[in-house]
């Protein structure tokens, strides 16, 4: 937690402001007491003051009660103020730099951590935080000054009323430490099933199409249903033993209050020093109670806060190693490349090609053969367990990341397009022409769809669900395309286009980007076929290269697919 503290520290001046005026309200109310047994001892009590006098001093101790009263509420009020000011900027800076971070995630860490925990880092646990760091702020400095306050005025007025005030504090606080210690790991198990019931939602949102189309909405709510029954119980028991610290502080407190009557009425010489005392009593039991809500507060603050450190703790410093080079004139060089997502099995093993300069690759194969996994490495978004792949002559992993990524225009399977305007999409960013945005709107077979919308300025909903299948795969097409690339890399990024299209987008990337190196992965034979070299995946393994009239007489499975997609199949075969 003391990490995310320091995120205070540019705050401080305004900490520091709302410290001091919380200080002053909170002695302003310590006044009261005393300046009330004033009226009733000293002015109300004494027979010696005529009754015009006992109203003069009542008017003036009444009118300083009053004072304190308004500097109490006042200094409350703007120190208040001044937390939430503080609180609130902090927690942006602290969002700020977990957004940045997980930005800077590689993908093994992503992997590690996993997607629903890192949004529920983001949302969840930094609302946690921020209600910790308030809440301690407004009620933590003002209920320890009221308790040792009190307890002071207390003992300099009567020892022995103060001593049956002290004899509760140790007892509240031993149950509120306790009671602490059951409650903060409790909380870490109510933020992974937070992580899960987050999970759930990401996937039913992802894929409510298909789960409308198999008419199974109320089969996945029944499964929601469950994970956020196993989220209330787990919330239910932390809420359990978080509450009981509550019921047992006003317990002690009142049964201390009922001592003090008793000792009170033996001991007390006036009136007013009882009232005093009990004035003393309600100040005490309602900072200890502050306590004990702010613990409650602190428990789930520190375990979010402990779940966010975790991530801004990782290391995400880019390595860039000093590696032998290879053959320069070769654009992307894979030498006996073996990788594995676990550890334990080959997602791919001992896959080595060359290409060079202007020369298309395809890879085919059959769902999970490895097909994105060779994406993911080019991209160099993990490093290889063996081998070495390089780009241009240099190990990957020679490159920093953002030279490296330069040089590569990408679609990716799972895409994604904001709700913003066609240029917002296209350009995403990079400041470029609307000359080189409508140039790669045209190449990718988007330009009619584009100007039937209203042009660049057309603005996509969320998801891009105002768009076809086929309409958005061309625009994520010509996002790739827009920065000139000297490697494009399109993953299944065709399978939503009729053929006609398909074979239009093709002749584009072949005349129009004749020297960017190309890296197509498809289902598609018709996708691949002209391709210089042709790679045939199947469990994390090459069966098959060559170009297309090499694969057909050589490689079985490329021919089988072959023949079922371009409706060669013998009767019977199918």
């Amino acid at each position: 937690m003391k990490k995310s503290l320091t995120y205070l520290k540019p705050y401080s001046k305004t900490v520091a402001a709302g410290l001091v005026l919380k200080f002053l309200g909170s002695v302003a109310e310590l006044f009261l007491p005393q300046l009330l047994r004033r009226i009733i001892d000293d002015v109300a009590a004494n027979d010696a003051l005529s009754m015009d006098q006992k109203l003069k001093y009542t008017l003036i101790y009444g009118g300083v009660m009053l004072f304190c009263a308004a500097v109490a509420l006042l200094g409350n009020i703007f120190a208040n103020r001044l937390t939430v000011i503080s609180s609130g900027k902090m927690t942006h800076d602290l969002r700020y730099d977990l957004f940045e971070k997980t930005s800077h995630l590689s993908s093994r860490q992503v992997d590690s951590v996993g997607l629903p925990s890192l949004i529920s880092r983001l949302t969840s646990d930094s609302y946690y935080v921020n209600q910790m760091v308030a809440r301690t702020l407004r009620l933590g400095v003002r209920a320890p000054i009221l308790i040792l306050g009190g307890m002071l005025l207390a003992f300099l007025e009567d020892t022995v009323l103060a001593c049956v005030l002290l004899a509760c504090v140790p007892i509240v606080g031993l149950t509120v430490f306790l009671i602490t210690r059951q409650g903060v790991p409790v909380y870490f198990s109510v933020q992974k099933k937070q992580d899960e019931m987050v999970q759930k939602i990401q996937e039913n949102v992802t894929g409510v199409k298909v789960i409308r189309a198999l008419d199974k909405s109320a089969f996945e709510v029944q499964k929601f249903d469950g994970t956020v029954q196993e989220l209330a119980a787990t919330e239910f028991r932390a809420n359990k033993i978080m509450s009981l610290s509550n019921p047992l502080a006003t317990l002690t407190l009142n049964l201390g209050l009922v001592a003090l009557i008793v000792v009170g009425a033996f001991r007390a010489n006036s009136a007013g020093t009882v009232l005093e005392f009990l004035q003393f009593f309600v100040i005490i039991l309602n900072a200890l109670i502050a306590l004990t809500k702010i613990f409650v507060v602190i428990s789930r603050g520190s375990a979010s806060a402990a779940r966010i450190e975790r991530v801004l703790e990782m290391d995400t410093e880019e390595k860039v190693l000093s590696l032998p080079e290879g053959d320069k004139s070769q654009a992307i060089v894979f030498e006996n490349v073996s990788f594995s997502y676990n550890g334990k099995e080959d997602h791919l093993k001992d896959v080595s090609f060359s290409l060079k300069r202007g020369q298309t690759l395809g890879v085919i194969g059959a769902t999970g053969s490895g097909k994105s996994t060779l994406v993911n490495l080019l991209l160099h978004f993990y490093d290889v367990n063996a081998g070495r792949i390089l780009v241009d002559g240099k190990d990957v992993r020679s490159y920093p990341s953002r030279d490296l990524l330069e040089k590569f225009g990408v679609v990716f399977q799972s895409d994604f397009l904001m709700a913003a305007s066609i240029r917002d999409n296209v350009d995403f960013g990079r400041g470029l022409s609307d000359e080189q945005l409508l140039r790669a709107l045209e190449n990718a077979q988007a330009t009619q769809f584009v100007t039937e919308h209203g042009g660049l300025d057309f603005c996509l909903t969320q998801k891009a669900n105002n768009l076809s299948g086929g309409q958005k795969q061309r625009l994520l097409v010509a996002r790739a395309l827009a920065g000139e690339p000297e490697i494009l890399v399109l993953d299944d990024c065709s399978s939503a286009l009729d053929y006609k299209t398909d074979a239009a987008l093709r002749f584009a990337l072949k005349t129009q980007y004749k020297d960017a190196t190309k890296v197509i992965v498809a289902q598609r034979v018709s996708s691949i076929r002209h391709a210089d070299l042709i790679l045939v995946l199947s469990d994390g393994k090459v069966i098959g290269a060559g170009d297309h009239e090499t694969l057909v007489s050589s490689c079985e499975e490329y021919a089988e697919i072959f023949k079922t997609q371009m409706g060669t199949v013998e009767e019977g075969e199918a």
